[in-house]
């Protein structure tokens, strides 16, 4: 019995921190098999930009009291997912509309997240049951390959940082210096 209960425990352990589903195919709740009608999320997630989601309790959900917390979690390209984090969401003034934001980290593989659904009787359901819902991210390593908008074979594309305005000044002091070398060259 014990052994069947360490087993059951490490399968669920297992199953945390996967995005379940094909590589870089967002999943979501079907709406007839949850409370919520709607959800909406920033796709694919880029690293450092604030990914949101949106998601809507029905009415009569709404109309009886029932509440909802949302839960993310982060994993990156090296394997290692964050802990989950309850966050702290924006809800519209019908109580309908519940919205977060988090800015995932650079190399990250996709943004997981859950929905926790408390009634007014206190009775709570989580959706989707022991896994999560996935938003991919631009730039993604699974299963020995690369994938996503931002990838090449090798890895991520990486983006071009702008030389900035110190540059720019840099190159005009330069020009006007090898002006006047020159002009000296030529009086004397």
């Amino acid at each position: 019995m014990r052994n069947a209960a360490l087993l059951c425990f490490l399968l669920l352990m297992a199953g945390v921190a996967s995005a379940g589903g094909t590589a870089g195919q967002d999943s979501g709740p079907d709406p007839s098999e949850t409370p919520f009608t709607l959800h909406e999320a920033t796709s694919p997630s880029v690293d450092g930009e604030a990914w949101t989601l949106s998601v809507t309790l029905d009415s009569e959900a709404v109309d009886n009291g029932t509440s909802l917390t949302l839960t993310t979690q982060i994993c990156t390209n090296d394997g290692v997912c964050d802990p989950p984090v309850e966050q702290t969401a924006t809800v519209s003034d019908d109580g309908s509309v519940h919205t977060i934001s988090v800015t995932p980290p650079e190399d990250h593989t996709y943004v997981n997240w859950r929905a926790k659904v408390t009634y007014a009787d206190g009775e709570e359901e989580f959706h989707p049951f022991g896994d999560w819902y996935t938003t991919w991210s631009t730039c993604y390593y699974d299963d020995g390959a690369w994938g996503g908008e931002s990838s090449t074979a090798d890895g991520c594309v990486e983006e071009e940082e702008s030389p900035g305005p110190g540059f720019a000044l840099s190159m005009v002091a330069i020009t006007v210096a090898a002006a006047a070398v020159s002009r000296r060259s030529r009086d004397a």
